[in-house]
């Protein structure tokens, strides 16, 4: 799942479409054989019906989805300000700062290594 924007993004399996109107009857004979055999198949088709069928109104649901991509979409954001923020902005000093260490690091190597041998 690479789009993290949808709760409910439609795939091939299940359609959030196919499974409200099995709910409410409405389905034909090949679209419930279909959502049938994929509860009997799938843990997980046979919870998301059990689930929906716990609300009583459709509209329930579609406000429901939405604010779980609301929640989602906001969870998101944060993770990626968060990545943002760890990333270095100035990295001419720190790369300034390296560099003055090992000189200064060197310069005294070459000192300590010169007095010790007169």
């Amino acid at each position: 799942m690479t789009d993290l924007t949808d709760i409910l993004k439609d795939n091939e399996d299940m359609h959030s479409d196919e499974l409200m109107r099995y709910l409410q009857g409405n389905a034909s004979e090949e679209e419930r054989f279909a959502i049938e055999k994929q509860m009997a198949d799938s843990s997980f088709v046979n919870e998301a019906i059990e689930g929906l069928q716990n609300f009583k109104n459709p509209a329930q649901v579609k406000e429901y989805v939405e604010q779980l991509n609301k929640q989602l979409q906001k969870q998101t954001a944060k993770k990626i300000n968060r990545k943002n923020k760890r990333k270095l902005k100035n990295q001419n000093w720190l790369i300034i700062a390296i560099l003055s260490i090992l000189i200064l690091s060197v310069a005294g190597y070459l000192l300590i290594h010169f007095y010790t041998i007169r």
